[in-house]
């Protein structure tokens, strides 16, 4: 998924003569941009529930969000998958379930 995801994100960029703009430092400003919009979303929402109405919006900055990180990662040669199961396992050690169960503590305060 995550390579042709990120060669149609190329093609799009390609053709439009951006990747002049994809340095690794935009690309990182611009995924913290689309971060923000998407958390805006639930900015003053009851028990954070979003309005269906905004559903469609949701689904446009989850998009965003996720193109950032495909063209993150294809710039410094990552793959999401590894990288997020290595980031799972180290979590894994760090918040063993006998301890952080039920609690939102940091892995150094459990």
């Amino acid at each position: 998924m995550q390579k042709k995801l990120t060669e149609k994100l190329i093609e799009f960029r390609n053709k439009r003569d951006w990747e002049q703009f994809h340095d690794s430092k935009n690309l990182a400003v611009a995924l913290s941009l689309e971060a923000s919009e998407l958390l805006e979303l639930f900015l003053w929402t009851k028990d954070g529930k979003l309005p269906e109405v905004k559903k469609d919006k949701l689904k446009e900055e989850i998009a965003d969000v996720f193109a950032y990180l495909l063209l993150i990662a294809e710039k410094h040669d990552l793959d999401l998958e590894t990288i997020t199961l290595e980031k799972i396992a180290k979590n894994a050690a760090k918040y063993p379930v006998d301890k952080a169960k039920g609690t939102a503590l940091k892995y150094n305060e459990l």
